[in-house]
């Protein structure tokens, strides 16, 4: 049996982002995520964090095109990084959290203006790309 009919067996490898250690770091410093996402326009991070400060402040429709905007830029990152549309995406590497975060953001949106198919194809991405990732973002 060949390596690669064992590791098609297995499943796709888990996708991996490549970290943003400027943005984390320029975060940890207290720059605002709009002020960062106007220089950073592909991170999926800082439109999660756009998104949450939203949805904390009831503007929920604002949050969504937030999450929206993290979620496509997330998923053009990904394909970059030989993602064929299935196979993990882990909470536990950093790189992956924005994305995840945008994905989560996104389900909790479409939810609350009433988006339930939308919801739920959301919530069923969010687990099959890490079933720990909703508990996870939760507890954050």
């Amino acid at each position: 049996m060949s390596a690669e009919f064992r590791r098609n067996l297995l499943g796709p490898e888990p996708t991996l982002l490549p970290p943003e250690p400027e943005i984390t770091d320029r975060l940890a410093a207290g720059d605002e995520a709009a002020d960062l996402a106007a220089r950073h326009p592909t991170s999926s991070l800082l439109w999660a964090i756009l998104a949450d400060e939203a949805f904390a402040e009831g503007r929920t429709i604002e949050s969504y095109a937030y999450a929206r905007t993290g979620y496509h830029r997330g998923l053009d990152n990904l394909r970059r990084n030989g993602w064929r549309g299935t196979g993990p995406v882990p909470f536990e590497h950093e790189g992956n959290r924005g994305f995840l975060r945008a994905l989560y953001a996104l389900g909790r949106a479409a939810g609350a203006i009433g988006e339930q198919d939308e919801a739920q194809r959301i919530r069923t991405l969010l687990s099959d790309s890490d079933p720990a990732a909703a508990e996870a973002i939760e507890a954050s």
